[in-house]
């Protein structure tokens, strides 16, 4: 075996040649590591999202349920006193009754899609029962007197695909932070709570907080609120909006008649 002997200086130049040759080495490295895409990460929006979603296919599913609907929502700058009345709903052909309990006790509103002319029949009672059932455009002025949106798009299905809209717009942007609580209450049903929130109110964020409740029994979304940008510092958020389901009955076989005025039950 032949053993090569090192001087001093010889060995000194080697090492020089070995910390040389690992410099390169590193900085190769560094350099592929740089040179890397970014790890993407995953927008905050997105898990809640998939919850949304998943609570937009149990309410699609439905072929028709009836319920208990409140709501408060701020309609032409002022919040409307809080309006409460019976549903009954059809998705084909999309078919709503309301039954007023609170304002205008007795108040009955009827819509099916392709019938009516594709218009409204309502009544009031007391003294304002003398003009009798009206027919009404659902967009008309008069409709929309107590309400944000007509009546063609009120459920379920609309309220969670609105948020749903909503979120994935904000997906594009950052300032956001979304809390989830998984054991609230809404009266005595369970649920799980999705909180959005924007630290700070840009153009691209129609509200300050948004919740979203969804039943943790049936998976259904129950009810949704958004809330404006607050004035000043500490101060509470505005409520903008605010829909609520409650005592539902799903897939109960709703027939023509629960959507006709000459239903006896009604007050038409």
């Amino acid at each position: 075996m032949e053993v090569i002997v090192f001087s001093s200086a010889g060995f000194r130049r080697l090492i020089v040649i070995v910390l040389f040759v690992s410099g390169l080495a590193i900085a190769h490295g560094a350099k592929a590591q740089d040179n890397a895409p970014p790890k993407q990460k995953t927008h905050p929006l997105v898990p809640a999202l998939q919850q949304a979603k998943a609570a937009g296919k149990a309410a699609e599913a439905l072929t028709d349920f009836q319920a208990v609907f409140s709501k408060r929502e701020v309609v032409r700058g002022r919040l409307q006193p809080p309006q409460t009345m019976r549903i009954k709903l059809r998705r084909k052909p999309f078919s709503v009754y309301l039954h007023f309990i609170k304002p205008h006790e007795g108040r009955e509103v009827i819509y099916v899609d392709g019938r009516n002319r594709g218009h409204i029949l309502a009544h009031e009672t007391g003294l304002k029962s003398v003009v009798g059932t009206v027919s009404l455009p659902p967009t008309s002025p008069r409709a929309l007197e107590e309400s944000k949106y007509p009546i063609t798009e009120i459920g379920l299905r609309t309220m969670v695909q609105t948020v749903i809209a909503q979120w994935e717009r904000e997906t594009k942007y950052g300032e956001i932070n979304v809390q989830y609580y998984p054991n609230a209450r809404l009266g005595n049903t369970l649920c799980r709570v999705i909180e959005s929130t924007h630290p700070r109110p840009r153009k691209q964020f129609p509200y300050y907080m948004t919740r979203l409740y969804i039943d943790k029994k049936s998976g259904l979304p129950v009810r949704v609120e958004q809330y404006g940008f607050p004035r000043r510092a500490g101060e509470r958020p505005p409520l903008m909006e605010e829909y609520t389901y409650s005592a539902i009955k799903t897939n109960v076989g709703l027939k023509d008649i629960d959507f006709d005025t000459r239903n006896p039950k009604y007050g038409f």
